[in-house]
């Protein structure tokens, strides 16, 4: 429905070596790329001890894709899934 809230994860695994460049990308260039798109509501920035970042992003409709990390950052491309939330 197009009236929906969608919430889009984003999430890629770094290099370790680098771990902390693409900490500085996400959050100093990718995230504020899409927070000036007209429909976005809100993005939040997490990382993990493996070396992941995910982005949750939520969008009024059709989210903003992600700018791609650069490749030197990234053991492989992110992956990205939408959802909406279930009334219960």
């Amino acid at each position: 429905m197009s009236g929906d809230v969608i919430v889009r994860m984003w999430e890629v695994r770094g290099e370790s070596a680098k771990f902390a460049d693409l900490i500085a990308w996400v959050c100093d260039t990718a995230v504020p790329r899409i927070e000036v798109e007209p429909l976005h509501i809100s993005s939040e920035v997490f990382s993990s001890t493996d070396h992941r970042v995910v982005v949750i992003s939520k969008w009024r409709s059709s989210p903003t894709p992600m700018p791609d990390p650069p490749k030197d950052l990234v053991a492989r491309k992110p992956h990205v899934w939408d959802f909406t939330q279930v009334d219960r």
